[in-house]
């Protein structure tokens, strides 16, 4: 093996690596928050709600669910300016992350409200508390404690698989890391550099959402 390994190319480029980064934990941030909401309310409506409500989030869970997030990433990008809807790369990867993460949570979600056992609810019911009431008081903080390790996991792989909006030119960790390879041609040094991040972001993430299960829900159990 004659290959000679030059991290030293790759140091006056670690800005542009922070700065790939930065935006990857960015959308991977907000398209949790986003896709949070999304599915909490879209379990919630898969569970409690009437027909009406209960169809349409079906609709958009199998149709998330079962479409590769490559072709959302470019329907949303490519698709809707043809609607007078043109967005950024970085705004449409994070619309695209959001709803994808919205769909996969729905499912953990619900699966989570519907470990809550009966008789809480209908101590609720007993209580003369509405759907709304006994959803918020009662379902929702046990439903996410039970199916919080599977939206930690859920989220990593979002974190992860971020890397696939570097196809639209969002500047992200891998988009930032084809750039340099392109310019530096050092693709093992550029793209174990990029791995290393990815591996310490992640990890972090663990970290922190272990914290988190120790101070919010195992401290309330």
């Amino acid at each position: 093996m004659n290959y000679t390994f030059q991290f030293g190319t790759i140091v006056g480029y670690l800005p542009d690596f922070a700065a790939g980064a930065w935006l990857t934990l960015r959308l991977s941030t907000l398209a949790l928050i986003a896709g949070m909401s999304i599915g909490t309310l879209a379990a919630i409506a898969l569970t409690y709600g009437s027909p009406w409500t209960r169809r349409p989030a079906l609709v958009y869970v199998e149709f998330i669910r079962n479409t590769p997030f490559l072709i959302q990433l470019y329907f949303v990008f490519f698709a809707l300016p043809s609607f007078g809807l043109r967005l950024s790369p970085s705004n449409a990867a994070l619309l695209a992350m959001s709803i994808n993460f919205g769909a996969y949570a729905t499912e953990i979600v619900r699966a989570g409200i519907e470990a809550v056992p009966s008789g809480q609810i209908e101590a609720g019911r007993s209580l003369g508390l509405k759907t709304a009431q006994i959803v918020r008081f009662i379902v929702l903080f046990p439903a996410i404690r039970a199916v919080y390790p599977a939206l930690t996991s859920q989220f990593v792989l979002l974190l992860l698989g971020s890397s696939i909006v570097s196809a639209i030119a969002a500047e992200e960790l891998t988009a930032i890391a084809n750039n340099i390879n392109s310019v530096t041609f050092r693709s093992f040094e550029v793209y174990l550099t990029a791995t290393a991040i990815y591996v310490a972001m992640a990890l972090s993430f663990k970290g922190l959402f272990g914290l988190v299960h120790r101070t919010v829900f195992a401290a309330r159990g």
